[in-house]
């Protein structure tokens, strides 16, 4: 095996030099016998964890032949061939984010608990939650047969605070807008209180016509009552009109 630590003298002085990051340090002696015992010390201190990986990649080879070149990026390949629909999408999208370049091609079992953290700190809340459940995935299928990071190793997942838009905010947007469909359908938006998806999916059936009722499940209020909402039709609105 390669020694990381190198020896040579300088003035009279023994220096080590580590040959991954080419730093080199004095030893603070011009003895060669307790030079090479500080040089043998430092190449040890690596060694060890270095063979130990070796030894454990040997072993899970012999029953996985590909677990020892498996990166994140085949975890995440695999995470989403059974996704369908909205779910694949946003799968695929939750995939792209650029944090997780910075560990996509790393092989799973030479990853380190600060290389997550990393890429963590580099993204965002989706990040958080999307590379616990690659994490976990890749220990669910066996490529991974330890935990990088410990349950309580894990950021914490911090969601910022949700709210609807104002009144002010939402006739900036009916003032910009040129379309008078789009238009009327934002109207339609803040008048019954549901997301865009809710009132986009709205159907013939979820509106009583004669006591001007509108019924519909909202997709971001699913707390309340299974999130159905019943709104009555103010008199004032034309973009219900048949």
């Amino acid at each position: 095996m390669k020694h990381r630590f190198i020896l040579f003298r300088r003035g009279g002085v023994f220096y080590c030099e580590d040959t991954n990051s080419r730093k080199q340090v004095s030893l603070r002696t011009k003895d060669e016998g307790e030079a090479q015992t500080l040089l043998h010390a430092r190449n040890e201190s690596v060694r060890q964890p270095v063979l130990n990986l070796q030894i454990a990649r040997t072993y899970l080879t012999a029953t996985d032949p590909e677990i020892a070149a498996r990166t994140w990026q085949a975890v995440m390949d695999e995470m989403t061939q059974d996704k369908k629909g909205p779910t694949l999408i946003r799968y695929q999208r939750a995939m792209e984010d650029k944090a997780f370049d910075l560990i996509r091609d790393m092989p799973i079992l030479e990853t380190q608990s600060m290389q997550l953290l990393k890429a963590m700190r580099a993204g965002t809340v989706a990040t958080n939650v999307f590379l616990r459940r690659i994490h976990n995935f890749a220990i669910g299928m066996g490529w991974l047969p330890w935990p990088i990071l410990a349950k309580k190793q894990w950021p914490k997942v911090r969601f910022k605070e949700k709210r609807a838009i104002t009144w002010e905010e939402h006739q900036a947007i009916i003032d910009k807008e040129s379309i008078p469909e789009r238009r009327a359908f934002y109207e339609c938006c803040w008048l019954l209180g549901g997301s865009q998806s809710d009132i986009a999916s709205l159907t013939a059936e979820d509106i009583d016509w004669r006591d001007k009722v509108v019924g519909f499940n909202s997709a971001t209020n699913m707390s309340m009552s299974g999130g159905l909402r019943v709104m009555v039709i103010p008199p004032t609105v034309t973009c219900f009109n048949r």
